[in-house]
């Protein structure tokens, strides 16, 4: 069993920042879920995969990772990609965009 240890993105449906400061730690599952053949539910009976620990800082995920004997692997974050844009460029006369609305 291998503990993931990420930090989580922002969801589509954020503009902020927020729940994406803190590093996760959850298990890989060991096993694939299975479909219940009457109601069409997936289940597991893997019970380390509901497990989501989170912690403030990397460091603190993987001391935890190492004292208590779990493989671990590392996912390094996505930085995001900032563009200067300013408000007034989009009244500006003479710009190469088309106006869309």
């Amino acid at each position: 069993m291998v503990a993931k240890i990420y930090k989580p993105a922002r969801t589509a449906m954020q503009s902020g920042l927020a729940e994406t400061k803190q590093w996760i730690l959850e298990f890989t599952p060991e096993q694939a879920r299975e479909i219940d053949p009457l109601m069409g539910w997936t289940s597991s009976a893997d019970m380390r995969s509901q497990i989501r620990i989170r912690f403030p800082t990397q460091e603190k995920a993987v001391a935890y990772a190492k004292r208590n004997g779990l493989a671990y692997r590392i996912e390094k974050p996505h930085e995001r990609k900032r563009s200067k844009k300013s408000y007034s460029d989009n009244f500006r006369y003479g710009r190469s965009e088309i106006w869309t609305h």
